[in-house]
C-alpha cells in the first residue's frame, strides 16, 4: 500500500530530523510542498533552521517550491528518483524556484522513507 503524504510529512520527516539533524544540514535548503488531492497539504521543511523542522503551512521564504497531487507524490516517496523523474517530465510535478535545490530533494525523501 502506497505511503501517506501525511504520515509522511507529519511524522516520518520530523522524526528524522529529530535523529538526524546533521543530514538536513548537508540538504541546507527550505522546500515548500504543495500537495494537491484528499490526502494533500501544505508543507514546509526547514531544513537550514537549527534544529531543521518540518511543519504544516507555508513559513518563510522556500527556495524552492513542489507542487503535485497526492498519488504522485504517494509514487515518489516509495519509488524515489526514478518516479520523481517521470513525475517531472509528464508535467505532473511542478517544481518553482532554485532549480538546483532539486538535485537535494531526494536526501528529504531518503529522510522520511529509508528504503528508497
Amino acid at each position: 500500500m502506497p505511503s501517506s503524504v501525511k504520515d509522511f510529512f507529519d511524522q516520518r520527516v520530523p522524526d528524522a530530523l529529530c535523529q538526524h539533524p546533521e543530514k538536513a544540514k548537508q540538504v541546507a535548503a527550505t522546500f515548500l510542498f504543495a500537495i494537491a488531492g484528499p490526502d494533500g497539504g501544505t508543507w514546509t521543511a526547514d531544513l537550514i533552521s537549527s534544529p531543521p523542522v518540518c511543519q504544516p503551512g507555508c513559513i518563510g521564504q522556500p527556495q524552492c517550491t513542489i507542487e503535485v497531487m497526492d498519488e504522485d507524490f504517494r509514487s515518489m516517496i516509495d519509488g524515489g528518483a526514478q518516479a520523481a523523474v517521470q513525475l517531472f517530465l509528464s508535467g505532473k510535478l511542478k517544481i518553482a524556484g532554485d532549480p538546483m535545490l532539486i538535485s537535494r530533494l531526494l536526501s528529504l525523501l531518503q529522510m522520511g522513507n529509508p528504503a528508497i
